[in-house]
């Protein structure tokens, strides 16, 4: 089959095509023919080597974290999906690699793909999706009538954090560039932050929840918009280490979390607020759930440009750039 492959971390992706033997089923798993993978910033963090010590992989890797496509084979402990079976999924951490024809997925990580959208479409949610769910509805737990600010609300996780939070009842908040205002808004923003013109820390007051995307300095100021007992969920850091338990983490990871969070919880125990770091896993329990969302129009993907899969490369590189409103995706066919 033919993937695509990094052979060493680079600050400039540096990705090869090439021929790779077809996987194995094991006994739980489900061979799929990829129709597309999304393409998303974390493809890009990895490919840097920014998660060494948290993914330590072995190198050659083949990158991609979300696919849609249809079942192949299925192993014999595997009853719920069949050959034929059109499905979607973000692989497990551990056996990413979605830019290639074919993968292996373990039964667990799988769901099948929400009838009306096209396999590009489908492509473009499980990560993201995943995400905002875990985040707002697991982490969080958001309730009608609170108040949740979603941080670059035009990007692959914001455009469907917005969705997902306004079906939760809340009052949803987002930064963007004003040319996105109208689009964020018909996707159930109340409020639109130019971050260009202004700080959304002089303009929001006693919120509930912030999901942050944009890093350290951006969480530290979150926490200043909570109200007493608000919680900050970071997707980009600092990693604390509840995240380094979570993911079974040896010693110096441990103690590499704590120092990089230290300044991070002790600013939110200053303030009387709630800080935690979420790497997403995998689950199509969740995926499954939120098919439902999806099929009844609660959900709908934004999906700002399609590759075909001989420039992935390309497509790697726009997702770097940061200005994709929504998500990339890689199409097979």
């Amino acid at each position: 089959m033919k993937a695509y492959v990094i052979d060493r971390y680079n600050k400039k992706p540096n990705l090869r095509l090439a021929d790779l033997p077809e996987p194995g089923v094991a006994a739980d798993e489900v061979l799929v023919r990829i129709h597309a993978a999304g393409v998303n910033q974390l493809d890009t963090k990895i490919a840097e080597g920014e998660f060494k010590l948290i993914l330590p992989y072995r190198l050659p890797l083949v990158l991609g974290n979300d696919l849609a496509g249809v079942v192949v084979r299925v192993g014999a402990g595997v009853h719920a999906f069949a050959p034929g079976d059109e499905v979607y999924a973000r692989p497990d951490k551990d056996r990413i690699g979605t830019f290639a024809e074919f993968l292996t997925v373990s039964q667990d990580d799988l769901a099948l793909k929400p009838a009306n959208l096209t396999m590009a479409e489908a492509a473009s949610l499980p990560l993201v999706a995943l995400t905002a769910w875990q985040a707002l509805v697991e982490r969080a737990n958001l309730r009608p009538g609170q108040k949740v600010l979603v941080q670059a609300g035009s990007g692959g996780v914001g455009t469907i954090a917005i969705q997902l939070a306004k079906h939760l009842g809340a009052t949803v908040a987002t930064t963007a560039s004003a040319k996105n205002a109208d689009f964020l808004k018909d996707r159930g923003a109340d409020i639109v932050i130019d971050y260009r013109t202004q700080d959304f820390a002089t303009v929001l007051e006693g919120y509930d929840v912030v999901l942050d995307s944009q890093g350290p300095k951006s969480v530290a100021k979150s926490m200043s918009i909570l109200k007493p007992g608000g919680k900050v969920i970071g997707i980009a850091g600092p990693p604390d280490p509840e995240f380094a338990r979570e993911i079974g983490g040896n010693p110096v990871l441990k103690i590499a979390t704590s120092l990089l969070s230290l300044q991070t919880r002790r600013t939110a125990a200053k303030l009387g607020v709630d800080y935690s770091f979420l790497f997403m896993r995998a689950s199509g329990k969740q995926l499954s759930e939120i098919t439902t969302l999806v099929e009844n129009g609660t959900i709908r993907p934004v999906v700002d440009r399609v590759y075909p899969f001989a420039s992935t490369p390309e497509a790697l590189a726009h997702i770097a750039k940061g200005a994709a409103r929504g998500k990339i995706v890689i199409s097979m066919t």
